[in-house]
């Protein structure tokens, strides 16, 4: 989860997770530039600080794994964090859960597994840190 969802800073010998941001997903003050036009391409993109995505699917950004109740996944019952791993759609009911993330993977994981991953996202310290929306197809990147 760390490789996608902590995002880097600049480090003495590159770049390194920020810990202080540990899980927290994309950055809200990241102000990033319209991604690159991927559209009929096999590529995707991925911004420096490796927490936002873009390819054919639109726009994705990392999640908030911490138990923040209103900006990550305080709200989240163990069941619906298990079924989402199950079905690939978020709160376990919603939209589409966006590449890069491997859901595909954690779904074959047993129930033990997925309980443990979920306890342990609960046993984090809860980080403020509310992520941007998914950006569809050609869709409008807005930044305040």
């Amino acid at each position: 989860c760390n490789d996608c969802h902590t995002p880097l800073k600049s480090g003495p010998n590159g770049p390194e997770p920020d810990l202080g941001r540990y899980l927290s997903g994309h950055p809200a003050d990241a102000k990033l530039p319209a991604p690159p036009k991927l559209a009929d391409s096999p590529w995707f993109a991925a911004t420096a600080g490796m927490t936002a995505w873009a390819g054919p699917w639109g726009i994705s950004y990392a999640a908030n794994l911490t138990p923040d109740a209103n900006t990550g996944l305080g709200i989240w019952s163990e069941a619906m964090f298990i079924q989402a791993m199950r079905t690939g759609k978020h709160m376990s009911a919603g939209r589409n859960i966006l590449p890069p993330m491997p859901w595909q993977a954690l779904a074959g994981l047993n129930d033990e597994d997925l309980k443990a991953i979920y306890a342990y996202l609960r046993s984090l310290p809860p980080i403020v840190n509310p992520v941007p929306n998914p950006v569809p197809p050609g869709g409008a990147v807005a930044y305040d």
